[in-house]
């Protein structure tokens, strides 16, 4: 087995709670395997510090600290606690007299999770003890303690369950990550056997092979088995007894359809190069297979690794094609770069402004992907699209510092904005602004089941016949050239005029076609289609069929050609669910206690040729081409936005600002009276932006 079973940790999200206000002290035989001890079966909220962190917490301050007192009977060999947690974001100790037993799993999760009490540890009147020494706010539920007079191993192995996942269409066995839950919906802690390689955390197992062979406590349960977006789930609900050993086979199959798209995890880590988080190489080789990754870039913070060892070691190559990749970590934000040679230097990482952070990762012999992270997250006390330096909707910064990167992550599943659509409007703006930037879905994976490694993902456009064989180049050049769509448990195509897809110019014509599908497993809801041009709504539709299969929706729009260049952007989303085979964690740094789970799939970006000049113009283009006709004619300016979208009014906003003009100066307030609506809703846009930056 590679890996520990890790049996302190297990994980599931769940909203709803079952509250006991009972609290016993109970000896009850446990068949012939030992007793049980119930020594509270409440389930508390504590608070290690305020404010509230989410809505779904009372307001009312909780206890900072959780003390239980109960008797037992003194452990002559070594015992077991068992607990249940959810939401833990922090450092909490467990400590039972005084002595540590460990910590709570740092994940958000409904998780019930197991401590050994070593031998003579346990006394006639017991305290046990939960705490958080960590000054930043973190709201948990912890509770339903119970004592097992037997080893930790022996809890976890009274029933052996043999499992086997087979795909369907090639009637082969598969990698895949398997979920067990039991009769309340939370995970469950299992022990794998050594003789598989396998990935065991509480509540999931990755197979590399497709057998896993597991133990686990008397119950009923539910077994989830699938293997990332591309797949459905299969399910099966087992009652296990004390000495049984169940088999079962489970059957999956491809329902998204993503031929010629290569499915890549940009932002990919392990415990052993990054240092948090817990997956080792082996573990995260084999974790890439069972999500069904097909180009994974490893970017372990300011090192190069190559991960074809691990994989080959794991017998999982012929599955995927790693790339070596760095997450060059600087003080002025992370940026995930890719392919480097492995012999490369590693770049320096000691720069203190984007210019000579530039200079740093410049590389005038070879050509690569250099990726903006999670652009509104703050670290080191930077956040690269800080609102006081960065307006969004004109993508142009306040303090003159030149974008360093080529692509830049809309979706980060393991470290998420509270509005969903924050990075994209980002995105929108850079656009507009001139900066021609891939749109990117990763994971920031560190861990095996917190945060699921491919979960938010880019499919590029590529050859993927063998997924083993993957030509980096090939995928490379269609990842600059923007040719991409952006996964979080939805995928949306877009074509114009039945030739050109993302990355591309279309040209000319009378009529354009805009064709849309959108598609997804069984297990995730489509709720509506959005057209966007140059950032802005244009058509919407909503998604009848939210639980097909595969396609879930596609259709087509008729749009007039416009006057001048624009960009096109379709966007399907719909609700997160409670899915404990693929958990949706909470954001990294909410701006808000409301939080509401949802799935997204972004297009790329499709080019309109509308001026006919062969190239693309972005709104900052046709701004500067006013200005300079206008010259300082105000009025004249402000008329000759009539003519053109948002976007461009927005641009010429924010060059005027940039060139020391007062926006909400007399001579441009009376030039705006007579502006058209587009240009004044544009001004009233920048003019709101700054005055937030000044606060």
């Amino acid at each position: 087995m590679t890996g520990g079973s890790n049996p302190q940790h297990f994980g599931m999200k769940k909203v709803a709670f079952l509250i006991l206000a009972v609290s016993a002290f109970l000896y009850t035989p446990h068949h012939s395997f030992g007793q049980v001890q119930s020594v509270d079966t409440a389930l508390y909220h504590v608070r290690n510090a305020d404010p509230r962190e989410w809505s779904e917490f009372p307001e009312a301050a909780a206890n900072k600290k959780l003390t239980v007192d109960f008797p037992s009977r003194p452990n002559p060999s070594e015992y077991t606690l068992s607990l249940r947690q959810y939401d833990i974001k922090l450092n909490w100790r467990v400590l039972l007299n005084g002595q540590s037993l460990g910590s709570l799993v740092s994940d958000e999760k409904d998780l019930i999770s197991y401590f050994k009490i070593p031998p003579r540890m346990l006394k006639a009147e017991n305290t046990l003890e939960i705490a958080c020494a960590d000054a930043k706010p973190d709201d948990i539920k912890v509770g339903n303690f119970i004592l097992h007079s037997r080893p930790l191993i022996s809890v976890l192995s009274d029933g052996h369950v043999t499992i086997e996942v087979f795909d369907s269409e090639t009637q082969r066995l598969t990698p895949a990550r398997i979920t067990i839950v039991n009769a309340m919906g939370i995970l469950q802690t299992v022990l794998g056997s050594p003789k598989d390689p396998l990935v065991v955390r509480p509540g999931h197992v990755y197979t590399g092979n497709g057998r896993a062979s597991i133990g686990l406590p008397p119950g009923k349960y539910t077994f989830y088995a699938g293997r990332g977006f591309e797949y459905g789930i299969d399910s099966v609900q087992l009652t296990v007894k004390a000495g049984d050993y169940v088999e079962h086979q489970f059957s999956i199959k491809r329902e998204v359809p993503t031929t010629g798209w290569v499915s890549s995890d940009t932002h990919i880590h392990t415990f052993t190069w990054s240092r948090h988080g817990d997956a080792t190489p082996a573990e995260r080789a084999l974790t890439i297979a069972g999500e069904g990754l097909e180009l994974p870039i490893m970017t372990d913070h300011n090192i190069h690794v190559d991960l074809k060892p691990f994989a080959i070691e794991q017998g999982v190559d012929r599955y995927f094609t790693p790339v070596v990749g760095n997450e060059v970590t600087t003080s002025v934000g992370h940026f995930n770069i890719f392919p480097i040679p492995l012999d490369k230097p590693v770049i320096d990482h000691r720069a203190d402004n984007w210019s000579t952070l530039s200079k740093n990762m410049e590389d005038p012999a070879n050509s690569k992907a250099v990726i903006l992270n999670h652009a509104r997250d703050i670290h080191t006390g930077f956040r690269p699209f800080d609102p006081k330096k960065h307006l969004s909707s004109a993508g142009m910064r306040l303090d003159g510092w030149e974008f360093p990167a080529n692509a830049m992550e809309l979706i980060n599943s393991g470290s998420q904005q509270t509005d969903m659509m924050e990075l994209t409007r980002d995105w929108f703006g850079m656009l507009n602004h001139g900066y021609y930037i891939t749109p990117v879905g990763s994971s920031d994976s560190h861990d095996v089941s917190r945060f699921i490694v491919g979960q938010a993902r880019t499919y590029i456009r590529c050859n993927d016949d063998d997924p083993s064989r993957i030509d980096v180049a090939e995928a490379l050049k269609n990842f600059l050239e923007g040719n991409v769509m952006v996964s979080f448990g939805l995928l949306t195509e877009i074509e114009i005029n039945d030739a050109y897809g993302p990355g591309e110019l279309a040209p000319a014509s009378d009529e354009v076609k805009v064709a849309v599908r959108v598609s997804g497993p069984a297990w995730t809801r489509a709720g509506r289609v959005v057209l966007y041009a140059n950032g802005k709504k244009i058509r919407e539709e909503k998604i009848e069929n939210k639980k097909a299969t595969g396609v879930k929706w596609s259709g087509s729009w008729a749009l007039t050609m416009p006057t001048h260049d624009i960009f096109l952007v379709a966007i399907a989303d719909g609700p997160g669910g409670d899915m404990p085979f693929w958990p949706i964690a909470k954001p990294f740094q909410p701006t808000s206690p409301d939080w509401t789970p949802g799935v997204v799939g972004i297009s790329g970006a499709v080019w309109l040729d509308a001026d006919k000049n062969g190239k693309r113009n972005c709104a900052k283009d046709y701004a500067e081409y006013l200005s300079i006709q206008a010259g300082r004619d105000i009025n004249q300016l402000i008329k000759n936005l009539a003519s053109f979208d948002q976007a461009v009014a927005i641009q010429t906003a924010a060059l005027l600002h940039k060139k020391g003009s007062n926006l909400t100066g007399p001579e441009i307030t009376k030039a705006l009276r007579r502006a058209s609506p587009e240009t004044k809703s544009a001004f009233q846009i920048v003019i709101r932006e700054l005055q937030l930056a000044l606060k």
